[in-house]
């Protein structure tokens, strides 16, 4: 394997430990409670066991898999498919972010989902005001801050920054 320039190493780290704060916020965040990050009890409250397991493995596998070969290739390029596959997940990832936080707080009232979010986040800390019946907690918008910068650190590394 070819060895990388400096720049390219340098937003590789950066791409992985941005992916590793992404992926153990996906495995942990409705499992394990962060004080006012997060209210495992009222999302649980929500869904049965069964379904968060479900969701959390559908959620973190496929991210899992490639963090880990994100690793595996840390100072080499990386093949086409592992772009491909960075690109195409995580622009899915904030994409789904975007319509089950963003639109309906910005843009379209859901008043259903407002009200399972206000039971499962309500407690949560939180800093930006109430619209359209819910808002977005600090953690979620952290997760989302996340995967936006994973895009530009990808856009970045494809225009050669």
């Amino acid at each position: 394997m070819a060895s990388i320039p400096t720049a390219d190493a340098l937003s590789q780290t950066l791409l992985i430990a941005l992916q590793v704060v992404q992926v153990i916020f996906l495995w942990i965040h409705d499992w394990i409670p962060l004080g006012r990050l997060n209210d495992v009890a009222a999302v649980r409250s929500q869904r049965t066991v069964q379904r968060l397991v479900i969701m959390t493995l559908m959620q973190c596998v496929p991210y899992t898999i490639i963090l880990i070969f994100t690793v595996r290739y840390l100072g080499d390029a990386f093949p086409r498919w592992l772009d491909s596959a960075l690109w195409i997940s995580y622009s899915l990832l904030l994409l789904g972010q975007i319509r089950a936080w963003w639109i309906p707080y910005l843009f379209q009232a859901d008043p259903t989902r407002a009200a399972r979010y206000e039971i499962m986040f309500g407690n949560t800390h939180s800093f930006l005001p109430t619209r359209n019946g819910l808002v977005p907690n600090t953690a979620h918008i952290l997760l989302h801050a996340c995967t936006a910068a994973t895009l530009l650190v990808l856009l970045a590394r494809t225009i050669n920054i």
